[in-house]
């Protein structure tokens, strides 16, 4: 936690590419930065901790096409550190995917 405020995902992955970010510039900004539908969701700021409904982020170095399930994001890091931390708060990938489409 920052501030007595949840880690987002690029400060759990350190990637720089949120709006402002050190690596921002070079490798634009993350579209879960930006996504602003889902400010507060998982108590993040934008879809800082729901990046794995976003289109365009990264995982790793790769940029995931259709965001879900099917992508391996419920395998990440991020996505198991923000369940954990969410306990029964808790907001998953179907409901999340149904607040941006």
């Amino acid at each position: 936690m920052t501030n007595g405020r949840p880690l987002n995902c690029w400060d759990i992955r350190q990637c720089g590419r949120e709006i402002g970010g050190e690596r921002a510039a070079r490798l634009g900004v993350c579209p879960a930065a930006m996504e602003t539908r889902l400010n507060g969701i998982n108590r993040g700021r934008n879809a800082g901790r729901a990046c794995w409904a976003v289109a365009g982020t990264f995982c790793g170095s790769e940029s995931t096409g259709q965001p879900g399930p099917d992508q391996g994001c419920e395998k990440c890091e991020v996505y198991s550190r923000v369940q954990a931390e969410e306990a029964h708060r808790f907001v998953g990938s179907a409901l999340v995917l149904a607040l941006i489409r």
